[in-house]
């Protein structure tokens, strides 16, 4: 199979305008995820979607890939079904976050492993959550698997409920999964999702994977060990520049 990554990225955050262009360290955000993202060992090709001139510019600085997009998609999902709208040599799409500059390329890979069962149309990762902090984080979307290891549901509050145990107790009692902010889908699934209308439970827990899930569409996970750092804000920033860089 043949897989193509792509880095969705927006100049016009609302909470942290221009991140892709910011400084980490000597280089900017989008070249950090994007020379991260070509270590994978499955990835065919690597592209950035972006609708902003200023940061194709710094891609095609660096000898990356880029493609302009439409300055009037609401996700991530929907800027990687216009790159792959009329592309036909790719059997997989997988939708990289752009503020996660020291994203683990083995993450790619174990993701791009789940579309070795051919019945796999979207995947996705969790993590195992391990504090009380994040647990109860509702900044942070868990996610509840049946036996096959696919989702049920995500949600912003802490799932499952454990009736009649202490919150202190849950983790001990339970094995709760977070969610990894990376899919990959089936070229065919990606242009499909792109149709359905806002769904419900997406609206109410402002989680773009319900609307598939809601419309009847299996998605896969694969568990990571592997903590993934994502810049939302210039706080964020220093919290990596301390991490990273002792800064």
């Amino acid at each position: 199979m043949k897989f193509l990554g792509i880095i969705p990225a927006r100049y016009a955050s609302s909470r942290f305008p221009g991140k892709p262009l910011v400084d980490i360290e000597g280089q900017t955000m989008i070249r950090r995820v994007y020379e991260q993202v070509k270590k994978s060992k499955k990835l065919t090709e690597v592209i950035v979607a972006t609708d902003d001139q200023r940061i194709a510019t710094e891609v095609l600085s660096f000898g990356g890939n880029v493609a302009m997009t439409s300055d009037t998609h609401q996700s991530g999902t929907d800027r990687c079904a216009e790159v792959i709208a009329n592309d036909r040599a790719y059997d997989v799409v997988i939708n990289i976050q752009g503020d996660e500059p020291f994203i683990n390329p083995d993450q790619i890979d174990l993701l791009a492993t789940c579309f070795e069962n051919p019945q796999t149309k979207i995947a996705t990762l969790v993590k195992e959550i391990g504090t009380p902090e994040e647990l109860f984080n509702q900044n942070i979307p868990k996610v509840v698997r049946n036996t096959f290891g696919e989702a049920i549901y995500f949600s912003r509050q802490t799932i499952p409920f454990l009736r009649g145990v202490d919150q202190e107790q849950w983790l001990k009692k339970q094995t709760f999964y977070k969610h990894i902010g990376i899919y990959a889908y089936q070229v065919g699934t990606l242009r499909a999702l792109t149709q359905l209308p806002v769904s419900i439970l997406e609206e109410a827990e402002a989680l773009e994977q319900l609307r598939w899930i809601e419309n009847g569409y299996a998605i896969q996970t694969a568990v990571t060990t592997h903590e993934t750092v994502a810049v939302d804000t210039k706080e964020d920033l220093n919290k990596i520049l301390k991490l990273f860089f002792n800064k």
